[in-house]
């Protein structure tokens, strides 16, 4: 295993992570103030009917405590790779959302020989502008404790309009309470990995089977940002999905379908 973009005396921290199904490995790699249970769940059956799939929550989401030094995409990288390891997963199809696109990109480049294929959704190879200025927002709110107005934010950037102009209006406040009762403790840590993240150098070494979806009405993570993976990435298929930032809340059935369709078409 190789350290060697990761901060000194950086330790890889073990993460709290769920093991089901069986057969081919795929290894889980969730977005920035998410987690597993809530960026895989409605998924999740469908993923471990035919593979075994290894599910880590990185630090600061589910039970994984925080890091007191931060996180950067290398240490995610590799931390993801151990939990392989300790489920004993020689190979593996990696599964990325968002941050997990970075995450999953540095996996295939940090250890090309585990890596059997990737699918990346709502992805980037670097935060552009937007993003950037979403970030420094995200991070303010969360640092002041204000996680209603962080609500608001994750509501009008996360969601795609559709989506969020169909909430009954009676049904906004509990929705937004939602959202706020459920933001990690470790959200902001997660933010910050990606404002540092940059893989654009590592995109034309892959060359296991590659999935891009695009998030369409992505107001959030631009999907442009897909197009950029999937015109870099040798012999990437591209697919859109026509929504917001989570396409596990808008339309999972649209979203398990591209996945698990290339899946069984690669062999994967």
């Amino acid at each position: 295993m190789s350290y060697g973009n990761l901060l000194p005396m950086t330790r890889i921290p073990a993460l709290s992570t769920s093991v089901t199904g069986s057969g081919p490995g795929l290894l889980l790699a969730h977005g920035a103030g998410g987690g597993i249970e809530g960026n895989y769940a409605p998924i999740l059956p469908a993923l471990a009917a035919a593979h075994t799939v290894v599910a880590p929550d990185y630090p600061g989401s589910g039970a994984t405590p925080r890091l007191p030094d931060g996180l950067t995409v290398d240490l995610l990288a590799d931390a993801l790779v151990a939990e392989a390891d300790r489920a004993g997963l020689e190979t593996f199809t990696l599964i990325g959302y968002s941050l997990g696109t970075l995450v999953s990109v540095r996996v295939a480049a940090r250890h090309p020989e585990r890596v059997r294929g990737l699918v990346l959704t709502a992805g980037l190879a670097r935060p552009d502008n937007r993003l950037l200025a979403s970030l420094d927002l995200w991070q303010k709110l969360l640092a002041d404790g204000d996680t209603q107005s962080f609500a608001r934010f994750v509501a009008l950037s996360g969601f795609g309009e559709d989506f969020y102009n169909a909430v009954p209006r009676d049904q906004v406040g509990p929705f937004l309470d939602q959202i706020a009762a459920t933001v990690p403790p470790g959200a902001g840590d997660q933010a910050g990995a990606v404002r540092f993240a940059d893989t654009t150098a590592d995109l034309a070494g892959i060359s296991v089977p590659t999935l891009v979806i695009a998030t369409t009405q992505d107001t959030l993570v631009s999907p442009a940002n897909s197009r950029y993976l999937a015109d870099r990435i040798p012999g990437a298929e591209y697919a859109e999905i026509a929504t917001g930032h989570v396409p596990m809340a808008e339309r999972p059935e649209e979203w398990q379908k591209l996945i698990t369709d290339f899946l069984d078409r690669k062999g994967l």
